[in-house]
């Protein structure tokens, strides 16, 4: 397994062409889109996404052209989830600084958001890979859907099974194409794609399970977002589901309390935690990041020792460990 300097080493000559191509590709001749493009760009982020790709080209022999241009195609993708997101939710602040939607306004930012999906697909075109288009489009089918759902699920005690099918489609859906993407442009065979999707599905499902109990346990300060923001909007992610599936009748109306008020004004939120720490949800939740994490390695089992494997060993352990 690879350390995370080793891993940010190997890739930071490919995260940066990443970066610059971003950069070209966000330009617009409407100056306001341009203008929130690169703001949601200098707010930053892990690049989770791009590296995965990165990663499922290296398995094949190293990074070309096309996984430099993809991994841009995938960030794109992803930022404008983001902007669509901040509009949906009404934030008003993301990675701690004001949401775009709060300075631009929504009709801004859903045309920006709309803008930056359609420049992902216009350099996936140039490609000429009906192949890469064909994933982009059922990501992005999938993750509209995944909204849609989410919507008419606000302020209901879902259940797991719901809950991992919203996970997939916001979230792991993207880590899985994102695989697919590099292994795909690589040469891979049917069989080592299916098995990297799946490596992509499993990291993505851990990524917003972490993401999830962060949002419930960290502070205002690390996660740069007030904390509980999901439950403030009406949203139960699996902490909360455990806790809801063994407590009590009046423990029940707790939860359900804050999901219909989405705030914490008749119920607090250290009622809330207090019932999470009686049943151990947070410890149930980070379990089940675990044994995403454990399913993603062994889904290279099926490939050498490479640079590349032994960086894929290791992102299953950040994912799981990171405090924001």
């Amino acid at each position: 397994m690879a350390t995370a300097r080793e891993v940010f080493e190997l890739l930071k000559d490919d995260l940066r062409a990443i970066e610059q191509e971003m950069g070209r590709d966000a330009v617009s001749s409407v100056s306001t889109i341009t203008e929130i493009a690169e703001y949601l760009r200098e707010g930053g982020g892990k690049r989770v996404r791009p590296s995965l790709l990165l990663l499922a080209a290296r398995l094949f022999g190293g990074t070309n052209p096309a996984a430099i241009r993809l991994g841009a195609v995938v960030e794109l993708v992803h930022t404008a989830t983001l902007v669509h997101d901040d509009i949906i939710d009404a934030a008003e602040i993301r990675r701690g600084r004001p949401s775009p939607n709060t300075t631009w306004g929504n009709e801004k930012c859903v045309l920006a958001g709309d803008w930056l999906y359609m420049q992902a697909f216009r350099i996936a075109l140039d490609e000429g890979n009906l192949r890469v288009l064909d994933l982009l489009i059922n990501l992005t089918q999938q993750m509209v859907e995944g909204e849609l759902l989410q919507i008419e699920k606000l302020g209901k005690a879902v259940n797991e099974d719901d809950y991992y099918n919203l996970i997939f489609r916001k979230t792991a859906c993207l880590f899985s194409t994102s695989m697919r993407l590099g292994a795909v442009i690589s040469g891979a065979s049917e069989a080592e794609i299916e098995a990297l999707g799946n490596y992509g599905r499993a990291v993505g499902l851990a990524f917003q399970i972490v993401d999830d109990v962060l949002d419930l346990t960290a502070t205002e300060e690390v996660l740069g977002k007030p904390v509980a923001s999901d439950l403030r909007e009406g949203k139960a992610t699996l902490a909360v589901i455990h806790a809801y599936e063994h407590g009590t009748e009046a423990e029940h109306a707790l939860v359900q309390t804050v999901l219909d008020d989405r705030s914490f004004t008749r119920v607090t939120r250290e009622e809330i935690q207090a019932l999470l720490q009686k049943y151990k949800s947070v410890d149930y939740a980070m379990a089940a990041a675990d044994h995403y994490a454990n399913i993603a390695r062994e889904e290279l089992s099926r490939f050498p020792d490479s640079e590349a494997r032994r960086a894929l060993m290791w992102i299953p352990d950040f994912v799981v460990a990171r405090d924001k």
